[in-house]
């Protein structure tokens, strides 16, 4: 069960990119396709693919269904006019809360996972938003499990005591003439967020964002002024729950070519000029580090 989360991860991205790609009514070949391309690419060596696949088979199969429950639940809200990300953490949450086995999937744990996908992968108001819609179906199905006492697992870690990766990130700027253009990254979640990755024990930190950078991106930078902090908690196949930790850095590049690398997750990057950043689609923990960067460059340039 350790690994449910992270492959309901999977499911959704496999769902997002069904969805966006207009194949969600494609052939079995084509969906486990999709399905075993984003295992590999997310969590290789995962050993629960069935759940995974069963999980997706039903959302499927139950898609029309489950679309006419969304449009019931929230009927100013035609399921065409849902972000891409949303419907389908919908129609996954409804999928486990209606059609799994409860003593499996009990109706709380099916809410509250789509509501951390939301959260994780959604807008700003994602996850109020797809509470709204599945906490409406729970009541109409009688509130399962309302009295139940949740136990907590003996397997869960707390979270003093997960361990903790290191990561550096940066948001790499150049200038151009009298413009000034930062380099961002596209997830496949449809977000623009800034180029991190993992840095060794042994490496100091600044190498390190280098390092992740030019892996990542193809840039060669100079590391600046710290911007920020995050930390999150993630699910890996082998260890668990691990804590990562990141930092942020102002890092200077020349205005070159991006060549983005072959690796999971990112499918874009592009040079924006600066005046251009705050219209584009964040994470909401990312906003904070853009904008002070955005904030030193602008002063720079008084």
């Amino acid at each position: 069960m350790a690994n449910r989360h992270l492959s309901r991860s999977i499911v959704l991205q496999t769902l997002f990119e069904l969805d966006f790609e207009d194949k969600l009514s494609g052939s079995d070949s084509v969906v486990e396709e999709v399905l075993v391309r984003n295992v590999k690419e997310f969590a290789p060596g995962m050993g629960d693919f069935s759940f995974m696949k069963q999980l997706l088979e039903t959302v499927l199969k139950k898609r029309d269904e489950l679309d006419e429950i969304i449009e019931k639940a929230a009927p100013e809200w035609p399921v065409d006019k849902i972000s891409v990300v949303d419907r389908n953490i919908l129609r996954l949450g409804l999928s486990e809360l209606l059609f799994s086995d409860r003593n499996e999937v009990p109706a709380k744990v099916a809410i509250n996972e789509a509501i951390e996908l939301g959260k994780t992968f959604g807008g700003e108001n994602s996850g109020r938003f797809v509470n709204g819609v599945l906490g409406a179906v729970y009541k109409e199905i009688g509130e399962p499990g309302k009295d139940e006492v949740s136990k907590k697992k003996k397997s869960d870690i707390p979270f003093e005591k997960m361990p903790i990766e290191r990561l550096g990130g940066a948001v790499v700027y150049a200038r151009d003439g009298e413009e000034v253009y930062l380099a961002l990254v596209h997830d496949v979640f449809g977000h623009w967020t800034l180029s991190k990755g993992h840095v060794e024990e042994s490496e100091e930190l600044k190498e390190g964002i280098k390092r992740v950078v030019l892996e990542e991106i193809g840039l060669e930078v100079s590391v600046g002024d710290e911007l920020g902090r995050n930390e999150y908690v993630a699910t890996q196949p082998e260890k668990g729950k691990i804590r990562k930790q990141v930092v942020y850095h102002l890092c200077e590049s020349k205005f070159v070519e991006i060549e983005l690398a072959d690796k999971g997750g990112l499918d874009d990057a592009k040079w924006f000029k600066l005046t251009n950043i705050l219209d584009l689609n964040f994470y909401d923990d990312m906003l904070p580090i853009v904008t002070k960067a955005i904030n030193i460059l602008v002063k720079k340039d008084e």
